[in-house]
């Protein structure tokens, strides 16, 4: 009986011990936000879906609402589909009406000589890839500097945290790319 009385204990141990070399691995900030697999693969924090919507735009518009931190893509029957968004900071927070001019996959990177002068670590230009900020979409918004673009950090959906640039996850920009096209209205409201 005592002999499997210490086996159940050693058991116990052993079990506890394992258990704790996994918890040392585990990252607590995959829980409370911001870890390395808190949203895994790369998926928003902000599930894309679609949504009833009211306003007077015609199928098609965007209309980004910076204060919820989401991007609508207006569609027919009074429906939109709604994505998270990364927003501007304070002070970066922009509105107004501008029209899609340019659209580019795996775009390079330049950053502005504005953004260049409060950061100067950045680089000159970067090619663009999976390690490009600007993601795997963008679209270019006017004669601004501002784009709607993906995004290789997710956790920054639904912050404000850019330079006045809408950031999207890789996949939504994605998605949101291959339904408008040019000349589409972007409609910014704070």
């Amino acid at each position: 009986m005592k002999r499997c009385f210490a086996l159940g204990i050693a058991a116990i141990a052993l079990m506890a011990s394992a258990g704790m070399a996994r918890a040392e691995m585990f990252d607590t900030r995959d829980i409370f936000g911001g870890g390395p697999n808190f949203y895994q693969s790369g998926v928003s924090p902000i599930p894309r879906e679609r949504v009833m919507f009211q306003g007077d735009y015609a199928p098609g518009t965007i209309v980004v609402n910076t204060s919820e931190r989401r991007l609508y893509l207006v569609l027919q029957g009074g429906q939109a589909l709604r994505y998270g968004i990364g927003v501007g900071r304070d002070g970066f927070r922009w509105s107004g009406v501008h029209r899609i001019t340019a659209k580019k996959e795996w775009p390079a990177w330049t950053p502005p000589s504005q953004m260049l002068r409060r950061r100067p670590d950045l680089p000159r230009h970067m090619a663009g890839g999976i390690e490009n900020p600007l993601g795997a979409r963008a679209m270019y918004l006017g004669s601004t500097l501002y784009r709607i673009h993906g995004s290789n950090e997710p956790e920054t959906i639904g912050q404000a945290v850019s330079s006045g640039c809408f950031r999207m996850t890789n996949d939504d920009v994605t998605d949101l790319y291959d339904r408008v096209s040019v000349g589409t209205t972007v409609i910014v409201k704070n």
